[in-house]
């Protein structure tokens, strides 16, 4: 009786993580449908299951607005009964090439200054300034920890294992 509970349990868990289910904004169409398979898989185990149809429809809510046109495309073009997920996820990774190939584009536009001398010696001076001072921080710190009580011990307890 309470393997049973625990297997609902399990299952409303499942079902509610199914029905929320969303692409996340930094996955690729692969990871997510790795993702959306562990969890189908997690329902057939405790007897949930759902139709293809089901599923083709649930991939398509889950995808963000970004893929709104090419959802949109989809719902228009094919038959949602009978497409397969396998043919949806095939349909969607091509079009993913595309939104990658389009987006780097966007993030390389940016405005460079024309550099003058005493900026690039400027910049050295700082990183060397910035180096020096980690070298310093450095040494400090691992002073005070050698110094530590507890650091001696553990010198000490090394230095007679010897």
């Amino acid at each position: 009786m309470c393997s049973k509970k625990v297997r609902e349990a399990k299952a409303l868990m499942l079902v509610h993580q199914y029905e929320l289910f969303k692409m996340k904004d930094d996955e690729s169409i692969e990871q997510m449908c790795s993702r959306f398979q562990t969890l189908v898989y997690g329902l057939q185990v405790v007897k949930k299951t759902y139709v293809a149809s089901d599923h083709v429809s649930k991939i398509l809510r889950s995808l963000p607005a970004r893929w709104r046109p090419k959802v949109t495309a989809i719902e228009e073009a094919k038959d949602l009964n009978t497409l397969s997920v396998e043919d949806l996820v095939s349909s969607l990774k091509v079009h993913e090439i595309s939104l990658n190939e389009h987006e780097p584009a966007k993030k390389r536009k940016s405005i460079a200054l024309p550099s003058k001398g005493k900026s690039s010696k400027a910049l050295k001076l700082l990183n060397l300034k910035k180096n020096h001072l980690m070298e310093i921080l450095m040494k400090i710190l691992l002073r005070r920890w050698l110094c530590s009580p507890t650091s001696l011990s553990i010198w000490q307890g090394r230095i007679g294992s010897f």
